[in-house]
């Protein structure tokens, strides 16, 4: 899930932000969406809360911060890049230990809590949440550990400028405590909790490599042409297309070794359609392969080494 705005980033920076971006209604089960329940948690902490703080209603209506804290928080089993294809739906596993006072139910039916991942430094920020809230469960009467995934569909949620910016992770809960998410007859009664900065992920694009080494067989120190292609998913047309102007190395491993070396034979550039070419002279019996080492926006891949019979 996405929800996407733009907005001045010369005036409107951070977790602040995302107060600007519109909140879809309450989902069709009736229970509220993460996107909402996330504004009114930011809000109740005042937008940029290091961490969620115990107080009560500021005035009439307000909701109130509960009494509760967010700790031992991974998002990606802690691994910052995020890999996205063109089509399928990614699910960012995330977890938390929720701790709180005796009088919050984290596994209550309106409990809602959930990690959002957002970016705001473009003109078009962006923001990426889960299908469902957590699922929490109590380990005493005060902790509960809570589990959920962040659910990122690429043909709704993302663009080309969204690979690799700086991705923030909020963890954030709402208790209803009973009152309508859409219109509550009183506001002060809901609960918050809210901490900003829990990860810093980035978002790549996936990548795919070939490589086709010819002819086969060939004569011992004959030539070989050795082709292939350098692609990655773009998420403004939702197809793969070749990644123009990159470094990828060229690799060989004889039959007799079951790890290529770590040194290469040569660089080879991708070219404006992100197809490969070179030539080097058979010797061996053996496997060819193209090496690409990634870059912030598109991840590391090998191509699936390619046998020569050498004669």
């Amino acid at each position: 899930m996405r929800i996407r705005a733009t907005m001045a980033a010369a005036t409107v920076t951070g977790s602040l932000a995302l107060a600007a971006f519109a909140v879809p209604a309450a989902q069709a089960t009736g229970q509220p969406s993460l996107a909402q329940a996330h504004q009114v948690a930011q809000k109740a902490a005042g937008h940029s809360a290091p961490q969620a703080r115990s107080l009560t209603a500021t005035e009439a209506g307000d909701p109130y911060v509960m009494d509760a804290t967010f700790s031992n928080i991974k998002v990606n089993s802690g691994k910052s890049a995020i890999v996205v294809g063109t089509t399928n739906t990614v699910h960012v596993s995330y977890s938390f230990t929720f701790t709180h006072g005796s009088d919050v139910d984290p596994t209550a039916d309106d409990f809602v809590p959930g990690v959002d991942l957002y970016r705001t430094d473009t003109d078009e920020g962006n923001a990426l949440f889960g299908d469902a809230p957590a699922t929490c469960t109590a380990a005493s009467s005060t902790v509960a550990n809570c589990k959920g995934s962040i659910d990122i569909n690429p043909q709704e949620a993302l663009t080309n400028v969204d690979a690799g910016a700086k991705w923030t992770g909020e963890a954030f809960a709402v208790a209803y405590n009973g009152q309508d998410p859409d219109s509550p007859s009183d506001p002060s009664k809901i609960g918050t909790a809210y901490q900003d900065a829990v990860s810093s992920n980035a978002l790549q694009r996936y990548s795919k490599l070939t490589v086709n080494a010819s002819p086969e067989p060939v004569k011992k120190g004959g030539t070989l042409t050795i082709t292939g292609a350098l692609t990655r998913a773009n998420w403004d047309t939702h197809k793969y297309a070749g990644y123009t102007s990159q470094s990828v190395k060229l690799q060989f491993r004889k039959t007799s070794s079951s790890t290529y070396p770590t040194t290469y034979l040569k660089s080879v550039t991708s070219s404006s359609t992100g197809s490969l070419k070179t030539t080097s002279t058979a010797t061996y019996d053996g496997y060819w392969r193209y090496n690409f080492l990634g870059t912030s926006t598109t991840p590391a891949v090998k191509a699936t080494g390619d046998f020569v019979d050498v004669q």
